[in-house]
């Protein structure tokens, strides 16, 4: 049983009979239909389900010639808005199945992000059409998460906003420097890095990390594209699973800069959601790209 079930709903499926008449509801009244051909015989078939307002479960197998469905494997999804992204990104295939992972080289979180690829057949069919020259405009990211805490935001000043916004900016530049292969960029961040803990060693001293920290993106677990998030809240709303009637927070955040959208289900976030607070948990990242 998938572990983000419970992310978009469904966290109420206990034994693995509740799970295939779920597979099958989305077999049989799917939302979506896509084919891919993988030979002469075979195509890869998936079939989407929505029970709710970006939130649905994707199920992928082989369709033969005469039309009969052989299932591989399911995974739900959260649908993001907007742009996360311009940066470069570069796609593999998983080793155990017919599914990819994004990567995502963006400045401004330092790391490179890894995904779930949500738009797999769009992918391949890209991929059939131009070969590895496959262009695209952006990327989407979303995220997953199973429970998570509401924050109270950080009080700062303007001049300590613009300050930041400053520091920000020309972290991003040496970044981008260094990736080049700039050795005075790369020996500023170290140094930078060096300063930056020696400040934060003292401050934790006598005040709480999250008092320093207004947001952060840090892999979690052994899955690469798990992280674990702090982010400030931009827009918020409550969408319903259509099945289990149950509530699930959609929040939009401001992670190191990168703008995407969470789900998690109401009852297990700690305080009240509002614009302007702080959501922390674990997400599963997943992403589209936008060709």
């Amino acid at each position: 049983m998938h572990q983000y079930l419970k992310s978009i709903g469904f966290g109420n499926i206990r034994d693995k009979k509740q799970l295939i008449q779920i597979i099958r509801d989305v077999e049989e009244s799917y939302t979506g239909h896509q084919l891919v051909t993988q030979d002469e015989v075979t195509d890869l078939c998936e079939f989407d389900k929505e029970y709710g307002e970006g939130i649905g479960i994707k199920v992928c197998g082989d369709m033969d010639i005469d039309e009969q469905f052989d299932y591989r494997y399911y995974a739900p999804y959260f649908t993001g808005s907007g742009v996360t992204s311009y940066a470069n990104v570069s796609v593999e295939r998983r080793i155990d199945r017919e599914a990819y992972v994004g990567i995502c080289e963006d400045t401004k979180v330092g790391i490179n992000l890894v995904f779930y690829l949500q738009n797999m057949m769009e992918y391949l069919r890209e991929r059939q059409i131009g070969g590895r020259s496959i262009k695209y405009s952006s990327v989407t990211l979303s995220g997953l998460c199973n429970e998570g805490t509401i924050l109270l935001p950080v009080r700062k000043s303007k001049e300590q906003e613009r300050e930041q916004q400053e520091e920000v900016h020309n972290r991003m530049l040496l970044l981008s420097a260094a990736r080049t292969g700039d050795p005075q960029a790369i020996e500023s961040l170290t140094l930078d890095d060096m300063d930056t803990y020696s400040k934060v060693s003292k401050r934790l001293i006598s005040e709480d990390v999250f008092t320093i920290v207004d947001t952060y993106i840090m892999p979690y677990g052994i899955e690469c594209d798990r992280y674990s998030i702090m982010g400030e809240i931009l827009e918020y709303r409550l969408t319903r699973n259509e099945i289990t009637r149950e509530d699930i927070c959609i929040m939009k955040l401001d992670v190191n800069g990168l703008l995407f959208d969470v789900c998690v289900p109401k009852r297990e976030v700690m305080g009240e959601p509002a614009v302007g607070r702080r959501f922390k948990g674990n997400v599963w990242l997943q992403g589209k790209i936008n060709f």
